[in-house]
């Protein structure tokens, strides 16, 4: 683990956008990697989805480690203590599930870094809060209207909310959550559509991230 929760917090509240990203090819994922670091991410989550996920994965550390020193790389889809810690020992930097676990939390708290825990419902969100999760992450956002995150806000102040799961590559998507209350936001295949990926159309990633990038900021035209 390079970057310690403080700097993973400062990094999304400066580039709110976390991209999640699976794929089997090493090569592939690098160059994802690369079009998202150019578009202006900092914060960069592969999923742990698949057979050999975890070799990506350690062949990427390597390659943002080596490349791109300011971006933080983590790992997704991660369910148990078990799982937690074998990633730790790749040198992940930070944790995200899309379920809530106590026992993932304790790895987290016991290597001081940055859990994000998936949660839906106002109960699973102050439980992720009580096991100490500064940002948790909303999921499956889709099924809700962004009124619910105005609503968690105004009964938990103190818990941030990543959401993830539907947000559009859109001026209409972000802003309407962002508006809600959101910290930050998720976004899989939304940045790196199936044919785009097939094409190595990399320049279209890079493109897509600095408009989100933009968008959130304000800058957008």
């Amino acid at each position: 683990m390079k970057f310690p929760q403080k700097s993973i917090y400062a990094k999304l509240d400066e580039v709110p956008i976390m991209p999640l990203f699976n794929h089997p090819d090493i090569e592939t994922s690098k160059a994802v990697a690369k079009a998202c670091y150019d578009g202006g991410i900092r914060v960069f989550e592969y999923t742990n989805r698949g057979k050999g996920a975890d070799k990506v994965f350690a062949a990427l550390v390597k390659y943002i480690r080596d490349e791109f020193p300011d971006m933080a790389i983590g790992i997704g889809t991660i369910y148990n203590a078990q799982e937690a810690e074998y990633f730790v020992s790749l040198d992940a930097d930070f944790i995200v599930q899309p379920t809530l676990d106590a026992g993932v939390a304790k790895v987290c708290q016991q290597n001081q870094m940055a859990w994000f825990p998936g949660v839906l419902t106002a109960n699973e969100i102050y439980q992720a809060h009580l096991l100490g999760a500064d940002i948790v992450k909303i999921f499956p956002a889709n099924v809700l209207n962004p009124s619910f995150i105005k609503s968690i806000k105004s009964i938990l102040p103190k818990v941030e909310m990543m959401i993830t799961g539907g947000v559009e590559p859109t001026a209409q998507s972000l802003n309407t959550w962002f508006g809600a209350g959101a910290k930050a936001v998720g976004m899989g295949g939304q940045l790196f559509p199936k044919d785009i990926l097939e094409k190595n159309n990399f320049d279209w990633i890079e493109t897509t991230v600095r408009n989100c990038i933009s968008i959130v900021k304000g800058k957008h035209e």
